[in-house]
């Protein structure tokens, strides 16, 4: 696998390597994204379904299908970790990118359902920053 970087769950139950050959980088502010990583978006990359190689704990991911619309979730069973998954669709692997250990080299194509950005997200872009817990 050329240009390959390495990615996993918090725990370290699972561990998978992915070729840096991502299409699309999206941060998405949608409601079902929200509550998925309870956080102000999901950043997600996106890919080629196959480009992945599980190295260890595939059997510790459990996905879950949302039973009415096109959305979907891949976690660690051990830690709850957002983990890849093909889309249900099947033409792309979604990789959350905070389950990377490096940064990748597609930068950020775009944020998509602005219309549902949190005021409390965009107020606090602006909030004081520290590069730990403040004192």
């Amino acid at each position: 696998m050329k240009d390959a970087i390495t990615g996993g769950c918090v725990c370290g139950e699972v561990l998978f390597s992915i070729e840096d050959d991502f299409e699309n980088f999206y941060f998405c502010h949608c409601e079902q994204c929200r509550k998925m990583t309870g956080s102000a978006h999901a950043s997600n990359l996106f890919t080629r379904p196959d480009n992945i190689k599980w190295e260890k704990g595939f059997d510790s991911v459990k996905r879950y299908d949302h039973p009415t619309r096109t959305f979907s979730q891949a976690f660690c069973t051990h830690c709850g970790s957002a983990l890849p998954y093909v889309s249900k669709s099947g033409k792309a692997l979604v990789v959350p990118a905070g389950s990377l250990d490096e940064e990748p080299k597609k930068a950020l194509d775009a944020q998509i359902f602005c219309s549902e950005e949190t005021e409390w997200h965009k107020v606090g872009l602006s909030s004081p920053k520290h590069s730990g817990f403040p004192e």
